[in-house]
């Protein structure tokens, strides 16, 4: 499979992953208390773990080859 279209295959799941995880994460994040504590360490942790995941693909992404 050429670079280029791994990178545009990589794109399109790094955007449809971020649809969902931010959808996910902003519905869950209406059950939380109502609490400027509560809601720092919910949207702080969430806002910064979206990586994690995407880590492989993105690896994958600019694997030579």
């Amino acid at each position: 499979m050429s670079p280029r279209l791994r990178k545009f295959i990589g794109m399109v799941a790094i955007l449809a992953f971020l649809i969902v995880y931010v959808t996910v994460v902003a519905s869950l994040g209406d059950e939380i208390p109502d609490h400027w504590a509560w809601k720092l360490i919910y949207y702080g942790f969430f806002g910064t773990f979206w990586g994690v995941p995407l880590f492989p693909l993105i690896r994958w992404m600019n694997r030579e080859g």
